[in-house]
């Protein structure tokens, strides 16, 4: 499969007071510097596409600005924009956040294999259902649901699924758990 990964951002950064996505990961770097480093282990010719700030372990990664009004809008902006020709042959973008760092390449790795196996055709946005909660972030969105997305009026984010053909696959594990609060920031870093 060609992937690429498309990462969020432009979060307000209200509860942490600072940037999520510039925050020291354990593992080194910053929180969106994991991401990327997740996603390259796997995929290390992949296209990359930031939506929202720059990373500072990163800069020289292509990015969109993100109007700043939820990932749904800045999903509908990127997916409105002519795409550079590095990035037309993608068959599906890991769509995933900069608060999701608890992803790892092995994880990355099984949930790839098991939405290849729900979706081999890849024509529907395949999320996770975690504890009952649909899990838009961190799914694979097919590049042919591009215009789709992009004629879509969905505000939230799960109203921008629902617009779409989408699966919602059972999934536990860590990594469909933001870090949203100093709390949860705190607990993760002591890894807990």
């Amino acid at each position: 499969m060609k992937a690429g990964l498309l990462l969020l951002s432009g979060g307000g950064s209200r509860r942490m007071g600072t940037a999520k996505q510039d925050l020291a990961h354990p593992e080194g770097g910053t929180w969106g510097g994991h991401l990327v480093r997740v996603f390259q282990a796997l995929h290390p010719e992949g296209p990359i596409q930031i939506l929202g700030e720059a990373l500072p372990d990163h800069p020289a990664l292509p990015r969109l600005d993100d109007p700043r009004q939820g990932p749904a809008l800045a999903l509908r902006h990127w997916a409105k924009i002519l795409l550079p020709a590095a990035q037309l042959n993608v068959e599906r973008w890991w769509v995933v956040a900069c608060d999701q760092v608890r992803w790892t390449p092995e994880r990355l790795e099984a949930w790839t294999q098991t939405c290849e196996a729900a979706d081999p055709a890849a024509a529907h946005w395949v999320l996770a259902l975690h504890e009952g909660h649909l899990q838009p972030l961190g799914g694979w969105l097919p590049q042919a649901l591009r215009p789709a997305l992009s004629q879509s009026t969905g505000a939230s984010l799960l109203r921008l699924v629902q617009a779409l053909p989408h699966l919602a696959l059972p999934q536990e594990g860590p990594e469909w758990a933001d870090v949203d609060t100093p709390e949860e920031r705190s607990e993760f870093e002591a890894g807990r």
